[in-house]
């Protein structure tokens, strides 16, 4: 083989060679990459809330203070006394005057009342109510009094606690004492249009017929009873002293017993007289809404204040010895 081929082949083979060597090399030095592991999932849990107090209660404010009131009775009968008697457990600052036990004439025991200047004056009965309307500088509540607007008792300055316990409540306590009862009678003097009213709609309420007759007199009570008898089976007895009397009350409960027709009395005291039951208010709830109405005179909302404040109690008693028969 001649020189110059040998040549180039050993130079060829020699350059195969090196670049072999180059990249066998290059292999080698190159770093070779980590290896890849999975990162950790980091789980960020939420702190549990604790569960919510309950606010606490909100206390209403505390009442303010009573005023100061005069209280006048026309007398020291039970019905009067007992509600002087509850009003005395709510007022600290008050002075109390019987009309009939004090020998000074009412125009003086009201100079008095005005000068004390009280915040409010409470007249309990008719002859209180009519001397304190008449002759106070200061408001005037008056309770236990059944005809006033016959007397004129409602003034700007004057407002009255109803003198019965709620019509709807007394036709309740009927129908619960005497389920079969459906025609009840009642006869009253004039002026007693928004009492009728809410008889007739709290008998319509509980599925009874309202026979109403108004009258002027106590024969013409005692007349129209005897004809309304025949065609009742109860008969609600209001208090109106303007169209009865012992005499004709008497004769009425008799006729009554006779038609075995029961009968609602406004006083306990009816009950030895042959009544069935007596539905009657409570002194305690009478003070109690007097207090309301006095407190609202106390905040100036005298003429936001109704004319009459109905009651909310019943005082319901029978009469176990009648010889009345329930149907």
């Amino acid at each position: 083989m001649p020189f110059y081929i040998m040549d180039r082949y050993v130079l060829r083979k020699g350059a195969f060679l090196l670049a072999a060597m180059l990249f066998a090399g290059c292999t080698t030095v190159q770093p070779v990459p980590e290896p890849v592991t999975n990162e950790p999932v980091v789980v960020i849990t939420e702190p549990t809330p604790e569960p919510a107090k309950p606010p606490a209660p909100i206390k209403p404010p505390a009442p303010s203070p009573l005023p100061s009131v005069a209280i006048v009775l026309t007398n020291s009968q039970p019905a009067y006394a007992d509600v002087a008697t509850e009003l005395a457990n709510h007022f600290d600052d008050y002075e109390i005057y019987d009309l009939d036990a004090d020998s000074r004439p009412p125009v003086t025991i009201l100079s008095l009342i005005n000068d004390a200047n009280p915040t409010a004056v409470i007249a309990i009965g008719l002859r209180a109510a009519q001397s304190s309307v008449a002759m106070s500088k200061q408001p005037v509540v008056f309770s236990q009094v059944f005809n006033y607007e016959h007397h004129q008792l409602l003034k700007e300055n004057s407002r009255g606690i109803a003198a019965m316990p709620p019509p709807d409540a007394q036709i309740a306590a009927w129908k619960e004492i005497d389920p079969s009862v459906s025609r009840i009678g009642v006869i009253v003097g004039e002026g007693h249009d928004d009492l009728i009213t809410e008889a007739e709609i709290a008998a319509q309420r509980h599925g009874v017929e309202l026979v109403v007759q108004v009258t002027r007199s106590d024969q013409e009570t005692l007349y129209f009873f005897r004809r309304m008898i025949r065609d009742i089976d109860g008969f609600w007895l209001f208090p109106d002293n303007r169209i009865l009397s012992t005499r004709v009350l008497q004769q009425m409960l008799e006729d009554a017993n006779r038609q075995r027709v029961p009968v609602n009395v406004p006083s306990d005291s009816m009950l030895s007289l042959g009544a069935m039951v007596s539905m009657t208010s409570q002194a305690s709830d009478i003070a109690d809404t007097i207090v309301n109405v006095v407190r609202r005179i106390q905040a100036g909302q005298l003429d936001s204040i109704p004319p009459i404040t109905r009651l909310s109690e019943i005082r319901v008693k029978t009469n176990e010895t009648s010889s009345v028969v329930q149907r």
